[in-house]
């Protein structure tokens, strides 16, 4: 296992050093790989759990989207769309604190589907699951499951209540022990602090974590997180290069957030060691258009070899 940095040095460092540390060893590590993958909202809304920061939670008054699973049709043509604009991994994504049991069946279908008839890699969030039904995603195509830890294990308690900082872990555990890969990550600007930031790349270390996405609170009204103040771009700045020196190995990937947390600084977050994007839109949100994220992505890489 690789040594971990020292974490109290690593934030004693002007922002500037740190973001210069923190690309070499994106570039020494990872080398000019950037990735790009797109998530589909295949059900929508009345979520039992009250994720504080979630506009699809059934606890709150908002204009997310309600709708059940979408069927076969929809889904593969968002598939065949992801493949088109250069993701190479799609993402089934849906409300609830885990997949309904009678909707497993066509999950596991429309899995198998995509994989024979786009081709392209299949991810799954369907919430909190056991090792069956992981099983059965892998089996059918699945090759990695997102579930993230949101935040720290000691700030958890702030952003839900409905469920625990140790069932997600619980889930994690269990798709690593059925062969799949996990991607994890959480938000920043929850009203979390650094030192949460930091204990959650901590716990991501332990999980052997290669896939970390990071959000950027949008604080959508009628959810409790409505009035948080933004992070400072700064603040993200830094946190993004510690997560990339913590996890040095490990995809980095932006996501929702990215466009109005960063602003024209965007492209400073892929010189702190960032190295992945999602693109075509996020659950309840629009991103910015695929063909300017495309563009993007190859600018920076051009910025790298610079």
């Amino acid at each position: 296992m690789n040594q971990l940095p020292d974490i109290t040095n690593l934030q004693a460092l002007p922002l500037a050093e740190l973001m210069r540390q923190a690309l070499a060893t994106k570039l020494a590590r990872r080398g000019a790989s950037f990735s790009l993958c797109s998530i589909i909202n295949a059900k929508s809304g009345r979520c039992s759990e009250d994720c504080h920061f979630c506009a699809q939670s059934a606890h709150y008054q908002t204009e997310a989207p309600v709708y059940p699973l979408l069927d076969k049709a929809q889904i593969l043509a968002a598939a065949h769309e992801a493949k088109k604009i250069g993701a190479s991994r799609f993402s089934l994504v849906t409300s609830g604190r885990g997949l309904a049991n009678e909707d497993l069946p066509q999950v596991l279908d429309i899995i198998r589907a995509i994989r024979k008839e786009v081709g392209i890699k299949v991810c799954a969030s369907l919430g909190i699951l056991g090792a069956s039904e992981l099983g059965q995603l892998k089996e059918a195509g699945v090759s990695r499951y997102h579930h993230n830890l949101e935040s720290s294990r000691e700030f958890f308690p702030q952003v839900c209540t409905s469920h625990s900082f140790a069932d997600r872990l619980a889930t994690i555990k269990a798709a690593q022990a059925v062969g799949l890969s996990v991607c994890s990550g959480g938000i920043f600007g929850l009203g979390e602090s650094e030192a949460d930031r930091l204990s959650m790349a901590m716990s991501l270390v332990e999980y052997g974590i290669d896939s970390v996405p990071i959000n950027i609170l949008i604080p959508l009204p009628g959810t409790p997180c409505a009035g948080v103040a933004p992070l400072p771009i700064a603040e993200i700045l830094r946190s993004i290069a510690l997560y990339r020196l913590i996890l040095p190995q490990a995809a980095i990937r932006l996501a929702a957030g990215r466009e109005s947390a960063l602003g024209d600084f965007l492209s400073s977050a892929f010189l702190a060691g960032a190295d992945g994007m999602m693109i075509g839109g996020y659950l309840t949100q629009r991103g910015r258009s695929p063909e300017a994220d495309r563009q993007f992505a190859e600018d920076i890489k051009q910025l790298w070899s610079i």
